[in-house]
């Protein structure tokens, strides 16, 4: 699963919209749509709110396995 992916799975599993969870980490509802797109990646900050909201951890977020 790649990380687009993995975002738009979390996003839905939590029935939240792109604003929704955008308004809540504090990003720009573009930034993103372009991350669950695939078109960009995120900066570590966004990427730690986005572990944070979702209680888990970033190797989880980015789907890493060791």
């Amino acid at each position: 699963m790649t990380f687009a992916e993995h975002l738009f799975q979390l996003r839905t599993a939590h029935k939240l919209t792109q604003r929704g969870i955008a308004e809540k980490i504090g990003i720009s509802w573009r930034a993103y749509q372009n991350y669950e797109l695939g078109l960009r990646e995120p900066q570590l900050s966004t990427l730690i709110a986005l572990a944070d909201f979702y209680d888990i951890s970033l190797d989880e977020l980015a789907c890493r396995q060791r």
